[in-house]
């Protein structure tokens, strides 16, 4: 067993096992997209769920959200959905004869955006600012979101009839894309016993949002060694020079890489980050980021195709010693 790093408190990284836990009991045999999911919670990331109808999405950003003793709003995306449904609006009080701005769900520490997809460019794009700067901007003022704040957004990538592609921009906002899968024999066994689901409320002195916002600043402390900082950079050059790509990853993409290497290194106790944790982000990292060019064929452009690119790209680089 690996010995919890000094600089990091022994009663957090207890809180944060106990938080996987949590949510690992609301959705069965997916230890490694819930290990993703809490280290794109500790990144200060956005989460993108994306998968089929009926495989847990809206379970696992539920259990995720509702784990930690936060402020919590679900919404449901739909196409007459209007931009101040998210926000909030101002209105005008007869009785104060001023007006008031009334918040909207966005302020909350998770957000659930359920079929993000299903709602106009417009109200999509009300999130941009919110996911990139903590903030919202109504009537020409600025409103301060609470910490931490985490966008958990749910499509199906089959169904597109009434739907609206998330553009780049917007994906590049979320800081990771996970798919959820089909579960193996045995957990689907468990899921039939157990009936109903029921998300497990963590235990008496679990994670609250000043754990998260300490957890978030321990980030930053693990040390990222230059040879691995040469590695991903090497990465991200090769995704921009790669001859099926029209668009490689951003700066941005390559600072999100950067955190959550850190946070993935904090999830499994260390202090430091090693060339297999940047290998095992950078598909979830970087799949969504890139955009495949038109002269490779549509059966080659399908979602997974960004993977098996990225995957490709790793096996191209030199991993540092």
């Amino acid at each position: 067993m690996v010995a919890p790093p000094v600089a990091f408190s022994p009663e957090l990284l207890r809180k944060l096992a106990e938080l996987e836990t949590v949510v690992g009991n609301s959705i069965r045999g997916k230890t490694e997209v819930i290990r993703l999911s809490l280290v794109c919670l500790l990144a200060r990331g956005h989460l993108l769920i994306e998968d089929v109808p009926g495989v847990g999405k809206t379970t696992l950003a539920q259990a995720l959200a509702r784990a930690v003793s936060c402020r919590f709003h679900r919404l449901q995306f739909t196409s007459d959905m209007l931009p101040s449904d998210v926000l909030g609006v101002t209105i005008y009080n007869a009785h104060s004869e001023a007006f008031e701005f009334k918040p909207g769900p966005i302020f909350s520490n998770f957000l659930l955006a359920d079929e993000i997809n299903r709602t106009t460019p417009k109200t999509q794009s009300a999130l941009l600012e919110a996911m990139n700067e903590n903030q919202v901007t109504i009537d020409g003022k600025s409103h301060s979101l609470p910490r931490p704040f985490m966008v958990i957004a749910t499509q199906n990538p089959v169904e597109h009839h009434g739907t609206y592609p998330l553009p780049e921009s917007q994906l590049d906002r979320f800081l990771m894309r996970l798919r959820v899968g089909y579960p193996d024999a045995a957990s689907e066994r468990q899921i039939l016993r157990n009936g109903e689901r029921e998300f497990s409320a963590p235990a008496s002195g679990g994670l609250i949002a000043d754990d998260v916002l300490r957890l978030q600043d321990a980030v930053r402390t693990v040390t990222v060694d230059d040879a691995v900082v040469d590695y991903m950079l090497a990465i991200v050059e090769r995704t921009r020079a790669h001859e099926s790509l029209a668009l490689g990853v951003s700066p941005r993409g390559s600072q999100a890489l950067y955190r959550a290497a850190q946070a993935l290194a904090l999830v499994e106790c260390r202090d430091y980050v090693i060339p297999d944790d940047v290998k095992r982000l950078a598909a979830p990292l970087f799949a969504h980021r890139v955009v495949i060019n038109t002269r490779t064929t549509l059966v080659q452009r399908k979602p997974e195709a960004a993977e098996r690119i990225i995957e490709d790209i790793l096996n191209q680089v030199e991993v540092p010693l």
